[in-house]
């Protein structure tokens, strides 16, 4: 065979997509109603502190969707995510400190934290942040940046296989060994907390955790569109050319470094923001998300739920969330065996993942001949 096959491969059937999109909907729709509508001893109520939990689990699913979009289909397996879901999440972090103003226990002008390390003035690093606009931007242009610059200089010494992915491994190491020095002006060990408000909505009011909930909602759905429109195109064709056989690729003409540079990016963009929205329902953001035990453990959400396939690593972040929820209240010490052996057990028994499990024969990723027509 001189040129690679390039032709379409079955992803989602579009009633399937459709059906993503009404369950989301009614996600948004139905959790603010039976949590703000519904009294409060009905059966069908949804107390408060369920709607920020789905809410992080839904900021989750986009991590894991992200990851999906890179390893699925392009074959790049990251250990580094961590690094753009912080990068967000710590720009946002920075806004909502800036926003509390004076009323901090020191009641000055600089962020707690500062005014604890005797900082005399805002560093230029924070420049901007108390704008809210500026703060959406620099959640998904920090990332954005950042993932482009790494993967300009990996993707060009072609860097790839386990190689790339020690090599960030080992960026979000440095990236937390950075973050908790008191130095780098980003609250050290504790991080940044305490936050009080958002857009001028206290953080503490019900309808303020709605809001955000239906946001994170609507973000993930507009980030499977996205990544569904992605995979879908032509360009999803050369990155699965890519994760199958990039020489082929190349051969025939395709400059797959331009491919992998540009779905990267996205891939950390869509980080940038779930991070950006797990901020402020969790109310907290530390270098502790920068351990690369947490990158880690978000290629086990794709890998649970069914890598290159989209909708199998949501179902994967949010059962694995929900396990851990459960599992580290009731038997903490239990939680990383149970993770380790879930991860094995679907490596070895599971390969397609949880919706492998009731997936159509169309939706299964199909094991394509070596190059040179051998199995």
């Amino acid at each position: 065979m001189n040129e690679i096959q390039l032709g379409r491969r079955p992803i989602q059937s579009r009633r399937q997509w459709i059906a993503f999109l009404v369950i989301f909907a009614v996600g948004a729709v139905g959790v603010p109603v039976l949590n703000l509508a519904v009294p409060e001893d009905s059966f069908f109520y949804v107390p408060n502190y369920i709607v920020p939990l789905v809410g992080k689990y839904l900021c989750f699913a986009m991590v894991a969707l992200a990851l999906d979009l890179i390893w699925g289909f392009a074959g790049i397996l990251s250990l580094g995510h961590g690094v753009f879901f912080a990068a967000g999440g710590y720009a946002m972090g920075m806004h909502l400190m800036r926003v509390i103003g004076r009323e901090g226990v020191y009641a000055s002008d600089l962020p707690d934290f500062m005014v604890f390390l005797d900082w005399k003035e805002l560093p230029w690093w924070w420049w901007g942040s108390e704008h809210f606009a500026f703060a959406a931007v620099a959640a998904l242009a920090v990332p954005g940046l950042l993932a482009f610059a790494f993967g300009w200089f990996a993707f060009r010494s072609r860097i790839s296989g386990v190689y790339f992915s020690i090599i960030t491994q080992a960026l979000t190491f440095a990236m937390m060994l950075l973050f908790f020095r008191n130095e780098t002006g980003f609250g050290g060990n504790n991080g940044l907390t305490d936050f009080k408000r958002i857009l001028g909505f206290s953080l503490q009011s019900e309808t303020t955790r709605v809001g955000l909930f239906v946001a994170s909602v609507t973000a993930l759905s507009g980030a499977y569109l996205l990544c569904r429109w992605i995979v879908s195109s032509k360009l999803g064709r050369v990155l699965r050319a890519v994760r199958d056989a990039e020489q082929r690729a190349l051969f025939s003409g395709y400059d797959t470094f331009y491919f992998k540079l540009f779905v990267w990016t996205v891939s950390g963009v869509l980080c940038g923001l779930a991070g950006a929205l797990y901020v402020p329902q969790v109310g907290i953001i530390n270098p502790g998300e920068l351990q690369p035990a947490n990158s880690i453990e978000m290629a086990i959400w794709v890998a649970v739920g069914g890598r290159g396939t989209l909708f199998g690593p949501l179902v994967g972040a949010t059962l694995v969330n929900t396990a851990k929820s459960v599992l580290t209240v009731a038997a903490p010490d239990l939680w990383l065996y149970f993770l380790g052996a879930l991860f094995v057990g679907v490596t070895l028994w599971l390969p397609a993942g949880l919706v492998g499990l009731r997936l159509p024969k169309a939706w299964r990723r199909k094991r394509e001949p070596a190059p040179g027509g051998r199995e």
